[in-house]
């Protein structure tokens, strides 16, 4: 069976596609995961809770601080 040029292209095209496509990610090949729980660590509300220090802080910082991570901005817009 022979093959022409364009029929070995593209071959070559979906091989290095499929490749790319079923690669592994690079966290798992280190071994490595940002969590070992499927659920992301959550915060309390507050700058007391915070792990970075707060610059400025107002009635609306708070507000929407308290409220997330509902989708209604907060009352004080």
């Amino acid at each position: 069976m022979t093959f022409t040029r364009p029929a070995l292209a593209l071959l070559a095209l979906g091989l290095a596609g499929a490749a790319y496509a079923l690669r592994p990610h690079a966290a798992q090949l280190r071994g490595q995961s940002g969590t070992k729980s499927p659920y992301q660590p959550v915060r309390n509300a507050g700058t007391k809770e915070m792990t970075l220090p707060v610059r400025h802080w107002d009635l609306a910082d708070e507000m929407s601080d308290e409220s997330f991570p509902a989708s209604d901005p907060p009352s004080t817009y």
